[in-house]
């Protein structure tokens, strides 16, 4: 099973990228997202995530393992599928997941081509009690290094989170009422501020 590749990138495509891995091309299917990333006849590193069928055998690729986490994450939603998943982290980071699933926000999802109304609920219903320990798993990742700062949490929100999880709350909880209160204050609040705010929506519960 390929976990990881690293090698040149001989050409790009729409949603793909070959690389030459030591003379052997390996055609690996990405987001836009990673595909922003990579140039043409310049190294790359990218994790992978084979999926073995009976009929193919599909590599998809990621920039970071966060990108690559969500992707698992989302295929365990019924409907949907490799090509949507793509489709999802082309048009939303980490960061923006995390936050519209913790607060429903299925408009979000929904603007992934191939994602409909009907399945953004899905996925932000399935996804939800889940969401909390994937941005904290990402956080812990961007601590040690291992996120890029494109997938990462943003470390106030991260922060916030396990303050409030370190308190008793829930980590879906703790991350809904944080998500609440970075869309009151914006992207430049403190971490004081995301946790004063977020308990006072876990009091009024």
């Amino acid at each position: 099973m390929i976990a990881k590749l690293s090698g040149i990138v001989d050409s790009l495509g729409d949603d793909w990228a070959i690389i030459d891995v030591n003379g052997v091309g390996y055609l690996v299917f990405c987001s836009s997202r990673t595909l922003s990333f990579l140039n043409v006849g310049e190294a790359a590193r990218l994790t992978i995530e084979t999926h073995v069928r009976e009929d193919h055998i599909h590599l998809y690729g990621f920039a970071d393992v966060g990108e690559r986490d969500w992707f698992r994450l989302l295929t365990t939603v019924q409907g949907v599928g490799a090509k949507v998943c793509l489709a999802i982290l082309s048009t939303l980071s980490a960061d923006e997941l995390v936050q519209a699933v913790a607060s429903a926000d299925k408009g979000a999802v929904s603007r992934a081509n191939g994602v409909g109304p009907k399945l953004a609920t899905r996925i932000v219903s399935e996804l939800k009690d889940k969401v909390g320990g994937m941005a904290l798993g990402l956080a812990a990742q961007g601590a040690t290094g291992q996120a890029s700062s494109s997938s990462a949490v943003s470390s106030s929100t991260s922060d916030a989170v396990s303050a409030l999880v370190n308190l008793g709350y829930s980590p879906s909880d703790a991350l809904t009422a944080v998500s609440q209160a970075a869309s009151e204050l914006g992207e430049d609040a403190s971490v004081e501020d995301l946790i004063r705010v977020a308990l006072t929506h876990m009091g009024s519960r």
